[in-house]
C-alpha cells in the first residue's frame, strides 16, 4: 500500500513539472512574440526601379537616381557599368525629406572594400562585389517613415576628358516592412546612419573615436582602411593591428572590449598571415603587407552590439595595457565607415 501510494506521489509530480514547462513554454513564446510588431501582410507592397546603360553621372552635382513616396524599408541596392577609377563615385540615400543625408558613402567604401581593390567576384547575403569595377550590391535594410530618395555623384577627382561612365542600378524595397535582426524587430522609428572618419592620421597608441552615437540602437557594421605610415621591412610595421576595439556606453570611463586585436576584430589571427578571406561575419577585402595596409568589414547582425544609453565606438593605434607596450606601432592613416541602428 506504501508502495502504491509512492507511486501516485511521483506520478503527480511529474504531471506538475509537465504542466509548469507548459506553462513557462508558452510564457516564453508569448515574450518572443511581444518582440515582434504583427505585420499585416496585406499592407506589404514591393516597390522598385532600375538604370540601364545612361550616361547621367557628373562630379559637379548629384544625379537623383530614385525617388518614393510611403513608409518602407529599401532591401536591394546594385550598382554596375563601366566604373574604372570611379570607385570612390559618392552615393547618397536622403531619408524622410533630411537636406543632409545619414548616409553618404563612396561605392567601394560604402561595401566594404578600401583602397579601391577590384579583387572579384565574392559576395554574402548581405553584400558583394561580382564584376570588379561592375556588379556591387548589398541587402542593407534602409528604413523609411514618409519618403526616400537615392542620388549619385562622381568624385571632384573623376577624369571624365574621355568619356563619362556608363551606369547601370537597381533600387528594391517594400511597404511597411520592419526591420528584424536576431527574433528582435527594431522600433518603427529606427533609422540607419553612417558615421564617417576619413583619412584620419593617428599617432601610435593614439585612442580615437570612430563613432559616438546618442541615444538607444544597434551596431550594424564596420568597415575599417589602415594603412601604417612606416616602411623598415619589419613585421612590427603592423603592430598598429595590436589595437583592440572598445565600447563605451552612457559616458563611462570603463569600456567593454569588443576585440582582443584588429585584426581579431574582423575574425583574422596574426595580422592577416592567411590573406584574403570572405563570410557572413566579416572579410578581409584589401591586404598588402608589404605596403602596411588593409580594409575590412565586419557585420553584426548575428553578433548583436545593443545599446540603451549612448555608444562610443573607439579603435587604438597599437596597444597598451597596464604597462606593457605591444610592440612598436608606427603611425597609421584610418578611414573608417561605421553603421549603426539609431532609434
Amino acid at each position: 500500500m506504501k508502495l502504491f501510494k509512492h507511486q501516485i506521489i511521483k506520478i503527480h509530480r511529474v504531471v506538475l513539472i509537465i504542466l509548469l514547462m507548459g506553462i513557462w513554454g508558452c510564457k516564453e513564446k508569448e515574450g518572443r512574440s511581444n518582440n515582434l510588431r504583427s505585420v499585416d501582410v496585406s499592407t506589404l507592397k514591393t516597390f522598385g526601379t532600375m538604370g540601364k546603360e545612361l550616361q547621367i553621372l557628373n562630379k559637379d552635382e548629384e544625379t537623383e537616381l530614385f525617388s518614393y513616396e510611403g513608409k518602407g524599408c529599401i532591401t536591394h541596392m546594385w550598382f554596375g557599368g563601366d566604373l574604372n577609377d570611379h570607385e570612390d563615385m559618392r552615393i547618397r540615400i536622403y531619408v524622410d525629406g533630411e537636406a543632409v543625408p545619414d548616409i553618404d558613402m563612396e561605392l567601394f567604401l560604402g561595401h566594404g572594400i578600401g583602397f579601391k581593390d577590384r579583387h572579384a567576384p565574392w559576395g554574402t547575403e548581405v553584400m558583394g562585389n561580382i564584376g570588379g569595377t561592375s556588379g556591387i550590391y548589398n541587402s542593407y535594410k534602409v528604413p523609411f517613415s514618409k519618403s526616400i530618395r537615392f542620388t549619385a555623384q562622381l568624385a571632384p577627382t573623376a577624369n571624365v576628358e574621355k568619356h563619362n561612365p556608363t551606369f547601370w542600378w537597381i533600387i528594391r524595397g517594400t511597404e511597411n516592412l520592419p526591420v528584424t535582426f536576431n527574433g528582435v524587430t527594431l522600433p518603427e522609428n529606427t533609422r540607419l546612419k553612417l558615421h564617417k572618419m576619413e583619412n584620419y592620421t593617428a599617432e601610435p597608441l593614439e585612442e580615437f573615436t570612430m563613432a559616438n552615437v546618442k541615444g538607444a540602437g544597434m551596431l550594424y557594421q564596420v568597415t575599417m582602411q589602415a594603412k601604417g605610415l612606416r616602411d623598415t621591412d619589419h613585421w612590427k610595421d603592423l603592430s598598429y593591428m595590436e589595437s583592440c576595439i572598445r565600447a563605451y556606453e552612457s559616458n563611462s570611463t570603463e569600456p567593454m572590449y569588443v576585440s582582443s586585436g584588429l585584426e581579431d576584430y574582423f575574425l583574422g589571427t596574426y595580422y592577416f598571415n592567411t590573406g584574403r578571406y570572405i563570410n557572413k561575419l566579416a572579410g578581409l577585402t584589401h591586404f598588402e603587407p608589404d605596403k602596411q595596409e588593409f580594409s575590412a568589414y565586419r557585420l553584426h547582425i548575428d553578433d548583436p552590439v545593443f545599446f540603451q544609453n549612448g555608444l562610443r565606438l573607439t579603435n587604438r593605434c597599437g596597444e597598451k595595457i597596464g604597462d606593457k607596450i605591444f610592440h612598436d606601432p608606427p603611425r597609421t592613416k584610418y578611414t573608417t565607415y561605421v553603421w549603426v541602428y539609431e532609434w
